[in-house]
């Protein structure tokens, strides 16, 4: 036996801008999808503030009484629907990356980043564990962006819930372009025969497309996945560190290591705004070009949860992937986080 609702997953442009700006054009988006029938709207990561690498995220952290919950939770009561969504999140003395589902009737269920990707731990902390979210409309697992990467937080959730919910905004950061001040540019073909395997190994398209398809299928249960959309470009905080973590697969690139601290990153995002049915089947998609807009779909729920059949499928990454994104990275970038963590706690003493 199911039931069926319908799911809205919203995709927005990933330059930042403030955060009244943003919050009016999901209200725009939000409303839409309402009125369209959706019970459940979903906006993709950090969608109040828009996605980067800089030192100016730890000016958007917000808490929970902040602008952004506020209208979410204001929002999802106004238009009698489920709202998810994710922000930077100051609780205690530490900041996440923090999923929020509210319900028309202001019940909030949370779930903070498991997996900050590489450069993202410069801004925010590790979660720990799934969140299930046990709505008036099922229950919804929670994940935010490269977590879908990760086979063992997909095998957590089985059979606990009716459907998972992801909020993503994913640059295609395996073919990046680094631009640095003296108005040279490399992509990763410029970089040696290291990067070019990297980037036709076409990481973030297999994430966002085949394996999310496939887990899906595996676990038994609908996946709705937002985007951004646009040109994704950054300056990277700690770029020397960065660059210094390049050199040994490319010496080559030592030559660059005065300009690091001011390189800035360009790249596509990647596809992935889409309603994923219990099967593995596309149900509602959006494309890149369409922008800022959002894809309807219902969505059928089991009344009954589902358990597994068959084996999990295997990550189709490249080890180096999973190496790059949990350990280097997040090691280079740790010291971001704590400089910003500071300075968000010294403004807050300030403030008192």
């Amino acid at each position: 036996m199911y039931h069926s609702i319908r799911v809205a997953a919203v995709q927005m442009q990933v330059t930042p801008a403030p955060t009244e700006e943003r919050l009016s054009r999901a209200q725009g988006l939000v409303t839409q999808a309402a009125q369209a029938g959706a019970q459940l709207v979903v906006l993709p990561e950090l969608f109040n503030t828009g996605y980067g690498y800089t030192y100016t995220n730890h000016d958007r952290v917000e808490s929970l009484t902040g602008p952004s919950v506020r209208w979410m939770q204001q929002t999802a009561g106004r238009l009698n629907i489920h709202l998810a969504g994710s922000l930077m999140l100051l609780d205690g003395k530490d900041i996440y990356n923090a999923l929020m589902v509210f319900a028309p009737n202001g019940r909030m269920w949370r779930y903070d980043k498991n997996y900050p990707w590489a450069l993202e731990r410069g801004f925010f902390r590790k979660g720990k564990g799934p969140t299930v979210a046990e709505t008036a409309l099922g229950a919804f697992g929670m994940m935010i962006c490269w977590d879908v990467a990760h086979t063992s937080l997909w095998r957590q959730y089985m059979g606990k819930v009716d459907m998972i919910l992801v909020s993503s905004c994913p640059p295609d950061v395996s073919n990046p372009t680094y631009r640095f001040p003296n108005g040279d540019q490399l992509t990763f073909d410029d970089m040696g025969s290291f990067f070019t395997r990297l980037k036709e190994s076409g990481t973030g398209n297999r994430v966002f497309g085949d394996m999310i398809n496939q887990q899906t299928a595996w676990l038994g249960v609908p996946t709705v996945n937002t985007v951004a959309c646009g040109l994704f470009k950054s300056e990277v905080a700690n770029g020397r560190a960065l660059w210094m973590s390049l050199i040994p697969m490319a010496p080559r690139l030592a030559k660059y290591l005065s300009q690091a601290d001011r390189v800035e990153m360009m790249c596509k995002m990647l596809q992935g705004c889409k309603v994923v049915d219990a099967n593995g089947k596309v149900t509602a998609e959006l494309k890149q070009e369409q922008g800022e807009a959002f894809t309807l779909a219902e969505v059928a729920l089991a009344n009954k949860k589902a358990i597994p059949k068959k084996p999990q499928p295997h990550s189709p990454l490249p080890s180096f992937s999973y190496f790059y994104s949990d350990i280097l990275g997040p090691l280079i970038s740790i010291p971001v986080y704590r400089r910003g963590l500071r300075r968000v706690l010294r403004r807050i003493d300030l403030g008192r």
